[in-house]
C-alpha cells in the first residue's frame, strides 16, 4: 500500500518544513510509510542514534491525539528538538492514532514547521488524516468475496490443494485469489497480506 499522493499535498501544505507518517507500524516495521524529512536531518538523527531519545516517538507509542512537539512534557536530555532546528525543523507536531481492535497496531506522524507553531485546526487535521490513512483509504481496490474466503482458509493454514479443493476450483485459480490480494492490499507476501487485511478487519 502507498499513501496518496492527494494525501501527502494535504500534509505538505500542514507542515511545509517537512514530515514522516508511518502506517499500522506492529512489532516490526510499518505497512507503509513515506518520509519527506531533509536527507540532512534524517543522515543527522540516524547516524546519532536519535531514535531512541526522542521524546516524539516515545509520545506517539503511549499517546493517541496530536499535541505539539514543545508541549509533550517528555524530558529531551539529548536535545533532538535542538538539533533539529538546526536543520529549519523549528516547530513541531506529532499525531497518533490507534484503535483497540488493532492489537498493537498503530499509525503516526511527525510534522514541521519553520514559520510558526501548529495551531489547534492544524493538529486536527493532522490526527484526522493518520486516522483515515491508518483505517484505510475508500478509494482502495475492496477485495472480493471469492478473494476473502481464499485469503481466510490460506491464513487457518490450508495449504493452495486444500483450499482449492474445498472451493471446487484448480489451485491455479486459488493462486490467482490470492496474487490478486496481495496487489490489492500492496503486500510483499501472503502472510503480510494476511496482517494487512486483518488490521484493516477484513479477516
Amino acid at each position: 500500500m502507498s499513501i496518496p499522493e492527494s494525501l501527502t499535498d494535504q500534509i505538505a501544505l500542514i507542515a511545509p518544513a517537512g514530515f514522516y507518517v508511518a502506517l499500522r507500524v506492529g512489532f516490526s516495521f510499518p505497512e507503509a510509510e513515506v518520509n519527506q524529512l531533509p536527507e540532512t536531518w534524517v543522515e543527522f538523527y540516524t547516524t546519532h542514534g536519535l531514535v531512541v531519545h526522542d521524546p516524539s516517538l516515545k509520545w506517539v507509542y503511549t499517546h493517541t491525539g496530536a499535541a505539539r512537539s514543545s508541549e509533550l512534557g517528555i524530558p529531551d536530555p539529548q536535545q533532538v528538538r535542538g538539533h533539529a532546528e538546526v536543520f529549519g525543523l523549528i516547530f513541531g507536531a506529532v499525531a497518533s492514532f490507534s484503535a483497540k481492535a488493532d492489537k498493537g497496531r498503530r499509525s503516526y506522524g511527525l510534522f514541521f514547521r519553520d514559520d510558526r507553531d501548529f495551531s489547534e485546526t492544524d493538529l486536527e487535521r493532522l490526527h484526522r488524516i493518520v486516522e483515515r490513512l491508518h483505517m484505510g483509504r475508500e478509494d482502495e481496490p475492496s477485495l472480493t468475496a471469492a478473494e476473502i474466503e481464499a485469503l481466510k482458509m490460506q491464513a487457518e493454514g490450508l495449504r493452495l490443494k486444500q483450499i482449492a479443493a474445498r472451493l471446487g476450483i484448480s489451485e491455479s485459480a486459488v493462486k490467482a485469489r490470492l496474487n490478486n490480494v496481495k496487489r490489492k492490499l500492496g503486500a510483499r507476501t501472503q502472510s503480510q497480506a494476511a496482517s494487512i487485511a486483518a488490521a484493516r478487519r477484513i479477516l
